[in-house]
């Protein structure tokens, strides 16, 4: 593949990794101070849907087209902000892999809420309470990611 093509499909698959993970933790947020639960129950289930098309589809993608490109460009593994790049690649994955999870306990804690006619429960609060503070950790990571790339350096390097 052109060493071009390859950069701009990785580029793209970040570019919906990020966004829709920004997207729909701001959607699920907003919902979720709303505190209603039909409201929340609905969003989450397309929180759900999304991460599972956009979000792990890129998440695969992602280190795939990294490699080739590294392989590409002939770049050594050993460059620090590429070392840094994967170590956080890896504590973002790590937050989002339970995060699928919890997702889906929302989803479900929301929907019971719902038909129960309750308000949301203070289980959907714990969920949603380890739901927020992973994903604030992921943001932060994929944040010093895109640092690293555009610079090819470590953001807290001089």
């Amino acid at each position: 593949m052109d060493y071009l093509a390859l950069k701009w499909l990785h580029i793209l698959s970040s570019t919906v990794l990020f966004g829709t993970g920004v997207g729909s933790a701001f959607y699920l947020l907003v919902a979720t101070l709303g505190r209603d639960a039909r409201t929340v129950a609905a969003v989450s289930g397309w929180v759900v849907i999304a991460d599972w098309l956009f979000t792990t589809t890129t998440a695969v993608l992602q280190p795939l087209t990294g490699w080739w490109l590294v392989r590409s460009a002939g770049m050594p593994w050993s460059q620090p902000w590429l070392a840094w790049s994967v170590g956080l690649y890896a504590v973002a994955i790590a937050c989002w892999l339970p995060v699928v999870w919890i997702q889906l306990r929302l989803r479900e804690e929301s929907r019971r809420c719902v038909r129960d006619g309750q308000a949301l429960s203070a289980r959907y609060w714990r969920f949603f309470a380890a739901w927020a503070a992973l994903g604030f950790v992921a943001f932060f990571a994929f944040l010093a990611i895109f640092w690293m790339m555009v610079t090819k350096r470590l953001p807290f390097a001089g």
